[in-house]
């Protein structure tokens, strides 16, 4: 059997090309021999029956000294009709290797197709890297799940999912590609994510076509997985209201979007050129009473109404932590004087920045 009727299944399963192949098995058998034969001038290559065939560089010489490295004169003409003595000649080599080297040919041959197909697997992905990719969910491992795209395989850690969205085998997902690994950890070089703000940002790109061609612009988004996302909208249009383009008429745009994060809240929110309002219109519908900028810019003090506190600061604090994070200042809840006069000294609940652990 010749090395292309070996290789033929390879080639079926991989889809490499039988030249790449054939260069693969010339590798893999002559690191076979080397490991047995290190000292010998060896090498592999593929007559013109498609066999591959082991030779060994020997001199010829008028008197033989050494059976393993020279030849007489008479044979070598047998190869070689025009060669003389001192020069060298590839001639069959007859040495034989065990088990031990078989084992080696496997795993160089093994290494290299792995090495060949992880090289294919980032020249394909690479530019789709940030990008979402529509996969099946193929299996479910201890921390994460595989997911088919095509003929290869991604990995979403648990860790990357929506909190408390259930993903069975078989169904049709959509993910950010967040990361191609040059070589494969843990056997996977696609990593996927569906907890970024940028995942919410691409689907909002894929549905709204205002926002895929720039008209309607995202200008600043935060994002607590399974619980909400702020953002903010802008259009370059003035005939073209961004937040209602985003949302559509009785919510049509933004529901596949909301779908698809499994009943995650977004708030979609006019931008504004001056901070104050963009603050003011990230925590609506909390009504703020007053508001102070630090010198520095970079916080500002916040009076409500007691009863407008609870929903200012939201669920362990990631309503608040959200308007900090997409506002891009420290929010700082004050009490009125009405209502707490003995108090005043401001309340940090604007960054929690474990709640945005994964946007970095």
């Amino acid at each position: 059997m010749n090395i292309l009727d070996v290789l033929q299944e390879v080639i079926s399963e991989k889809g490499l090309a039988k030249a790449v192949l054939i260069d693969i098995a010339i590798e893999g058998v002559l690191a076979a021999y080397k490991r047995k034969y290190p000292e010998l001038p060896l090498r592999v290559r593929v007559n013109d029956e498609k066999d591959l065939v082991i030779e060994i560089e020997k001199t010829v010489a008028a008197k033989i000294a050494n059976q393993d490295l020279e030849i007489t004169l008479l044979k070598a003409k047998n190869i070689q009709k025009d060669i003389a003595v001192g020069e060298t000649v590839w001639v069959p080599f007859e040495g034989k290797i065990g088990r031990v080297e078989i084992l080696k040919a496997r795993q160089v041959i093994a290494q290299r197709i792995r090495e060949i197909e992880a090289q294919q697997i980032y020249d394909a992905f690479k530019p789709k890297e940030g990008e979402i990719i529509v996969g099946v969910v193929q299996k479910y491992e201890r921390d994460g799940l595989v997911v088919a795209i095509g003929e290869s395989f991604a990995y979403l850690a648990k860790n990357n999912m929506i909190p408390g969205e259930r993903l069975a085998v078989g169904f049709t997902i959509r993910a950010l590609l967040k990361e191609v690994l040059y070589e494969p950890v843990d056997d996977y070089q696609l990593i996927l994510n569906r907890t970024l703000p940028l995942f919410v940002e691409r689907l909002f790109e894929l549905e709204i076509p205002e926002v895929f061609e720039h008209i309607v612009e995202i200008k600043a988004i935060a994002r607590v997985a399974g619980y909400r996302t702020k953002v903010f909208v802008s259009s370059k249009d003035r005939n073209i209201d961004p937040v209602g383009t985003c949302v559509g008429v009785a919510g049509s745009r933004i529901k596949p979007i909301l779908n698809e994060l499994h009943g995650e809240k977004i708030d979609v929110i006019g931008w504004n050129e001056s901070l104050e309002i963009r603050v003011k219109n990230a925590l609506k519908p909390v009504v703020v009473d007053k508001m102070e900028l630090s010198p520095d810019g970079l916080s500002v003090s916040i009076w409500l109404a007691e009863d407008q506190r609870a929903i200012a600061i939201g669920k362990g604090g990631k309503n608040i932590a959200l308007v900090s994070r997409l506002t891009g200042v420290n929010v700082q809840l004050m009490a009125n004087e009405s209502e707490d006069s003995s108090d005043q000294s401001p309340r940090d609940v604007g960054f929690e920045n474990n709640l945005f652990d994964k946007e970095n």
